[in-house]
């Protein structure tokens, strides 16, 4: 642990950054799971872009899974070491892909992006002004979060389009 770089937080325990950190990165490891294998049992029109898509989330997850870990490390904490505990702790919890079809597998996969979206603004409001090290890493998994939303609703929305341009022809 750093102690100069604990030092720097204001009017917050590290306890307390390190336990939403923890929860947040229980997410992350869920989403990455959860974005694998929709890649794997997605089925459907478009299925191969959006398959794309689903592996490229998963690598940011994975990414920001590492992320998390090292700043809970930094500020004396341990992450989450068993994966049985990420759901219990998770914000946004585990939605498995029972029905493969892609636009299920979409409305899941938007509906988790939204979930972090919420999560990662709250844990701002929270850390605002108090921990600038973990506010810039929040900050920037918040921006890819933003981005996932935006890349998966394009793919629903141009499959949306291609089903109704299919239907008229």
């Amino acid at each position: 642990m750093a102690k100069r770089g604990i030092s720097i937080l204001k009017d917050i325990e590290a306890s307390t950054v390190i336990n939403l950190l923890n929860r947040a990165y229980c997410d992350e490891w869920l989403a990455y799971y959860q974005y694998f294998i929709e890649a794997k049992v997605i089925k459907g029109l478009m299925k191969d872009a959006v398959i794309s898509e689903l592996n490229l989330h998963a690598a940011d997850e994975l990414r920001h899974a590492t992320m998390i870990s090292g700043r809970i490390i930094q500020l004396g904490g341990t992450p989450i070491l068993h994966p049985g505990e990420w759901l219990t702790h998770s914000n946004c919890g585990y939605d498995a892909p029972t029905n493969p079809d892609v636009r299920a597998v979409l409305d899941q996969a938007i509906a988790g992006e939204q979930c972090a979206i919420s999560t990662y603004s709250g844990i701002l409001d929270i850390i605002r002004d108090k921990d600038i090290v973990t506010y810039d890493l929040v900050s920037q998994i918040l921006s890819d979060e933003v981005e996932h939303e935006e890349d998966l609703q394009s793919l629903f929305d141009d499959l949306k389009e291609f089903i109704e341009q299919f239907k008229q022809a």
